[in-house]
């Protein structure tokens, strides 16, 4: 390189150097030249610059069918898709699905995640487990508000009963023709002639809890269960299909959030 061109390239380079600056738009891709000759590119298009984002992307979570279908009417479009998932009690919408002709991002999604409430799993935990008198009659005592045939007032008669006898002798049990179980007892378990009772106990007994925080309450059996072991008597229940009756209430929540939109709803869960 001769010093002719060595002198035209600083030249070059200072005139670049001494160029007033410019402004520039937001929204914009630019190429610049550089002092040492190089060629940059500057990339304005970022919701940094731009205050904007390229498009709504996120996983939205909610509990019940009202929100589902507040958020889906915001921001569904015609490619919009639904999927419920039975086995998961869930139902997702992918806001910006694939459509026909061209494809979609499915990065905006909805996902409705029902929530069991509390008096609901507090029956899962006891069901099918025996205990002492006195937790069995705290229970019935605690969600006497779930208790429907027989009603709450002959269900705390029951638990308190439960709870007067909690240091007699169980010696026997028997039913009754009006489905009732009867239990016979000794007061005082130091003298086998003490004072003598029964305690009498439905068979079964009909509660009516809500499944799902924002749900209704759905009625269920719960048989009842007990075991006499050397006079101490353990109580207990076994509901009737309690799976089954949260499918049910699962199938509501879907036939609410499905008349609400205009797509048909898809059996599974999207990918």
């Amino acid at each position: 390189m001769t010093n002719t061109d060595t002198s035209v390239q600083a030249v070059a380079a200072l005139a670049q150097q001494s160029l007033d600056p410019k402004r520039v738009e937001p929204g914009n891709v630019y190429v610049v030249a550089t002092a040492d000759g190089d060629v940059r590119q500057i990339d304005l298009t970022g919701p940094q610059y731009t205050g904007k984002l390229a498009r709504k992307t996120g996983r939205f979570v909610v509990r019940d069918a009202a929100s589902f279908l507040a958020y889906w009417t915001k921001h569904h479009d015609t490619a919009s898709e639904v999927y419920a998932d039975v086995e998961q009690l869930s139902i997702t919408a992918v806001l910006d699905a694939h459509a026909a002709d061209e494809p979609g991002f499915a990065e905006h999604r909805l996902m409705l995640a029902l929530r069991r409430t509390k008096a609901w799993q507090e029956w899962l935990d006891l069901d099918g487990k025996l205990v002492d008198q006195d937790r069995f009659a705290n229970f019935l005592e605690d969600h006497l508000p779930n208790l429907v045939e027989p009603d709450a007032a002959t269900m705390l008669e029951i638990a308190q009963s439960i709870k007067a006898t909690t240091k007699a002798d169980f010696q026997s049990s028997s039913r009754l023709q009006s489905g009732e179980r009867k239990f016979a007892y000794v007061e005082d378990t130091k003298a086998t002639a003490g004072p003598k009772g029964d305690l009498s106990i439905p068979e079964v007994f009909r509660i009516a809890v809500p499944p799902f925080e924002g749900a209704d309450a759905y009625s269920m059996t719960a048989r009842f269960k007990y075991r006499l072991n050397g006079g101490q008597l353990a109580l207990g229940f076994k509901l009737e299909q309690p799976e089954e009756r949260a499918k049910a209430a699962f199938a509501d929540v879907l036939t609410a959030i499905a008349e609400g939109i205009t797509v048909p709803v898809l059996n599974g869960a999207p990918a």
